[in-house]
């Protein structure tokens, strides 16, 4: 029953299926009934279920439990390295993966350590790892997901060849690799070859059907001018977002991404402000940072921006559309210098970031214009 529910686990996850999630979670409390003493099997199990449903609090509870019980078995650190990162614990994530490292050291941990690194702003040092995990991996689909992966670490970068590259390796190595077929259409958007790129997203998203892909999908239509094709894309979110949350799956991150931006600010706030108080990480921070501007709380924004992008409040990720949300609530609130660097910062990281922000980003940096000069400042 815990095998069987660990399966069904990883079915919903790939297939992005939360209709898999209640018959996981039948057989792994199975699992436990038939076996309550002992059994970290069914623990893990449950540990990795409230990860994909987003659940942090329970995943790191059942992780916990997991690792009480099991303290050398190595496959229950990374499910507590994932939950305590959804909670903004970066300490424990540190303290879960030396654990890791001393237990074992294979393609997978090479891989889970370079999304940690990856966190904390070492990108070199995470695309080095997932170099060697791709290197040493067996498998096919194996080596396809840490291709891929390295091929977000090369859109994040900017360097849209690279990207290509391995996104289509990972889809050459893996057909069902959707994350990478997604990866191709955001690169071939920023490359201009926007048929490609909306043939590609529609693969990825016919296949597994994310939210984010739809809200990608969409803000493509939007930036080429095909709004109608874009709220259908819209409408597919709100439906997908409506099934996960009907099988106990929280999506109230990209909903309130969604909504931030083309729906209703003030809702997105709601909705983030509570994401915040369960799941307080980065990325949340930066959400609700971006919803808060754009409901006009300016400056209660930009604390949550600056969580979102100082490495000493958490933010360690390099993040084109981290710096740009900071850049625009700096604009807002009249800090020029301020958003100047920040939104130089956004371009310099990735000048692709989003088909809809890089645009507005550029414009806001055309608006802003250089630095005035101080009255007798050297200008030679």
């Amino acid at each position: 029953w815990a095998v069987l529910g660990a399966a069904r686990v990883e079915l919903g996850r790939r297939l992005a299926d939360p209709a898999s999630y209640p018959r996981a979670e039948n057989a792994l409390r199975t699992s436990l009934k038939l076996r309550p003493e002992r059994n970290a099997a069914a623990l893990r199990g449950l540990a990795a279920l409230a990860n994909a449903r987003r659940d942090f609090v329970a995943a790191r509870k059942w992780g916990e439990a997991a690792r009480k019980l099991e303290p050398k078995r190595w496959t229950t650190y990374p499910l507590l390295i994932e939950a305590c990162a959804g909670l903004g614990d970066h300490e424990a994530v540190g303290r879960m993966l030396d654990r890791l490292t001393k237990l074992r050291s294979d393609p997978a941990v090479m891989a889970h350590t370079a999304a940690v690194y990856r966190d904390r702003g070492w990108r070199e040092d995470a695309a080095a790892q997932l170099a060697d995990a791709a290197a040493a991996a067996v498998d096919p689909a194996e080596r396809a997901a840490y291709v891929e992966r390295a091929g977000q670490l090369a859109w994040e970068r900017g360097d849209l060849r690279d990207a290509l590259w391995h996104f289509q390796e990972a889809v050459r190595l893996d057909p069902d690799q959707r994350a990478a077929q997604a990866g191709q259409g955001r690169v071939l958007a920023a490359l201009g070859r926007t048929t490609e790129a909306l043939s590609a997203y529609r693969v990825a998203l016919e296949k597994q059907p994310r939210p984010e892909y739809a809200l990608e999908l969409g803000e493509l239509y939007a930036s080429v001018g095909m709004p109608e094709a874009a709220k259908v894309q819209y409408d597919v979110l709100r439906e997908r977002v409506r099934k996960a949350a009907a099988h106990g799956v929280d999506e109230d991150l990209v909903l309130g991404r969604f909504e931030a931006d083309h729906g209703d600010p003030r809702a997105a706030v709601r909705r983030l402000r509570a994401e915040w108080e369960q799941h307080p990480s980065t990325e949340v921070a930066d959400a609700l940072g971006w919803a808060l501007h754009r409901a006009g709380e300016h400056e209660e924004a930009l604390d949550f921006a600056v969580r979102a992008t100082e490495g000493e409040r958490g933010g360690g990720v390099r993040s084109a559309l981290y710096a740009f949300h900071r850049g625009m609530i700096e604009r807002a609130l009249a800090e020029y210098g301020a958003a100047r660097r920040h939104l130089r910062e956004a371009m310099q990281l990735n000048p692709h970031f989003s088909p809809l922000g890089a645009r507005e980003a550029r414009a806001a940096l055309a608006r802003l214009g250089e630095p005035p000069v101080e009255a007798g400042a050297d200008i030679s």
